[in-house]
């Protein structure tokens, strides 16, 4: 279930969206999520990258890192990701906003301990990033498994939020002559740059060169 009360959108509800098929489009188009949890009364909010197979988001990191070994203790965690579509430009400095959508996913992760999904949670950190990749590199090795911890959070209590459209001004603002409007933004590639190292002959790969988001 993915509406529970605890991810109902309280703050304009109007904007909330608990369509699975859509919040999985704005996890799959975003590179970062940002992890939210309380360790030792501490809180953090750590940005990382992530994966979606299925029902299911993975993260992961060094097996040293803290937070990977808090979240594995099975604290509450919270793990947002937001995408920004425009800025919103008003009569009125009030109400300047942004256009965007933006998932939250609420619950408990736990380690990844089977190698086998692990192999394919790692898999699809590289094929979230750029599709194609992970058939061409060296995959890792029994070291760099030993060296890096997955964990899986379950997409069972979640929300999006959208804000879409023109801004919105006070009635008696309208009337200002002041431009108002929206500035489209969205991420967009550049020329690929070759590593310095990269050996003489070997050609920009089609999943590079053609590469959309």
């Amino acid at each position: 279930m993915m509406h529970t009360e605890r991810t109902r959108v309280k703050r304009l509800p109007a904007r909330g969206n608990y369509d699975r098929e859509t919040i999985y489009s704005i996890l799959d188009e975003a590179f970062i999520c940002h992890v939210g949890f309380v360790a030792d009364g501490q809180p953090f909010v750590i940005p990382t990258g992530f994966a979606r197979i299925g029902d299911d988001l993975y993260i992961h990191g060094s097996s040293a890192s803290r937070m990977l070994r808090d979240l594995a203790k099975g604290v509450e965690v919270c793990v947002t990701v937001t995408l920004i579509d425009g800025l919103l430009l008003a009569r009125s400095a009030f109400h300047h906003s942004m256009n965007y959508r933006s998932v939250v996913i609420l619950g408990t992760a736990e380690l990844v301990d089977d190698a086998d999904e692990k192999y394919k949670a790692l898999e699809a950190f590289t094929e979230h990033i750029i599709p194609g990749r992970w058939a061409e590199v060296r995959w890792p090795t029994e070291l760099e498994l030993k060296a890096t911890s997955v964990l899986k959070l379950p997409i069972t209590e979640a929300s999006a939020k959208i804000r879409t459209g023109d801004p919105k001004d006070d009635e008696e603002d309208y009337t200002m002559d002041v431009w108002a409007g929206v500035l489209p933004m969205n991420l967009s590639k550049g020329e690929p740059v070759a590593d310095t190292r990269l050996a003489d002959g070997i050609p920009v790969p089609d999943y590079v060169r053609d590469y959309e988001r």
